[in-house]
């Protein structure tokens, strides 16, 4: 795939996932133009004077709530990333209508207005707290990867293929436990919620890489699972905070003890490579299952989950992951 004749436009462009996927997008792909997408002037400002003012980019104020808006940005687009959302789950709970309107209604109008304008391309980003749900956030992400991939059956006789990518959760992101260990460590005490939870990690460069990957193969009606490591919440915080006491406060309302990537049902349709997973859609109208002839088909009773996971980070290993966010903490240059 030749990137440089590519225009690119992501939604929620001055997030974290958004920052690091231009920087990389800039260095190592030079695509012909890169549209960051979001609604925060400021935000965009900022991320202009951090050193982000390339010749490649455009910053396009506007909201996914907006079709409208939407159909102007996507004028000449070849590849959209689908990175915006409201994700901090208490904020979801608290405000369900305005994660459903972003999450949801948001997702609706990138599809429709990509659709509309011709765009080849779009991948949305998902989590893993779309796979049976325990919260609003959860149920809104599931959602929102439904329209995604059901929405290549309006596609079909189009140029347009919609592809979705779920992965965990990412190390040092807005929102993440990591600045918030990195915080309470001071104090001489971190808060766990239970002592058996797990988590699927990640770093932000290793999700945008991913990402990058799966818009290179996707012919539409997937979603993309990369195979990552797991860990124990509390030796993450073992991690940051050797010396602090561990405070056991108790699972909060919507968290899971364990996070899942790939449910039992979704298996059955689910092909394994080396380094991914691939869910086909449970009834494909439309591209098949090319998928088929890349890999295996996952074994009957199969899920991934972050409790069952053949690949796990130890105190060791995590500590590699946190390095560069203890370097920003000390420089007080860490979004929490």
């Amino acid at each position: 795939m030749d990137w440089k004749n590519q225009v690119v436009l992501i939604t929620g462009g001055t997030g974290s996932f958004g920052k690091k996927f231009t920087k990389i997008l800039l260095e190592e792909k030079q695509p012909k133009k890169i549209i960051i997408f979001s609604r925060d002037e400021l935000k965009q400002h900022e991320m202009r004077v951090a050193g982000y003012d390339h010749p490649s980019l455009r910053y396009f104020i506007g909201d996914v709530r907006d079709r409208e808006r939407l159909v102007r940005a996507m004028h000449g687009v070849d590849i959209v990333v689908h990175a915006a959302a409201l994700k901090q789950v208490p904020a979801c709970e608290y405000n369900p209508m305005e994660a459903i309107k972003t999450n949801i209604m948001g997702t609706s109008n990138v599809v429709e207005a990509a659709l509309d304008a011709g765009v080849k391309k779009v991948l949305a980003l998902s989590t893993d707290k779309a796979v049976n749900p325990a919260n609003l956030y959860g149920a809104t992400k599931l959602a929102a990867e439904k329209l995604v991939i059901q929405s290549n059956a309006y596609a079909a006789g189009t140029a347009t293929r919609y592809s979705c990518v779920r992965y965990g959760n990412v190390v040092g992101s807005r929102g993440s436990v990591v600045p918030l260990f990195l915080k309470q460590r001071a104090s001489g005490k971190v808060t766990v919620t239970d002592e058996r939870m797990t988590r699927f990690w990640l770093s932000l460069e290793e999700g945008v890489h991913f990402v990058i990957n799966c818009i290179e193969q996707m012919e539409g009606g997937e979603v993309f699972v990369p195979k990552i490591p797991s860990t124990k919440v509390v030796d993450l915080a073992r991690a940051i905070a050797p010396d602090a006491k561990i405070d056991i406060i108790g699972i909060r309302p919507g968290e899971k003890l364990h996070e899942a990537l790939i449910s039992e049902d979704e298996a059955r349709t689910t092909v394994e490579l080396d380094r991914m997973y691939v869910v086909q859609p449970a009834e494909a109208l439309w591209f098949g299952y090319a998928w088929d002839k890349k890999g295996k088909r996952l074994s009957d009773g199969y899920h991934y989950a972050s409790d069952n996971n053949t690949e796990w980070l130890d105190v060791e290993g995590i500590k590699k992951y946190i390095a560069p966010f203890e370097k920003l903490f000390a420089e007080g240059k860490l979004e929490g």
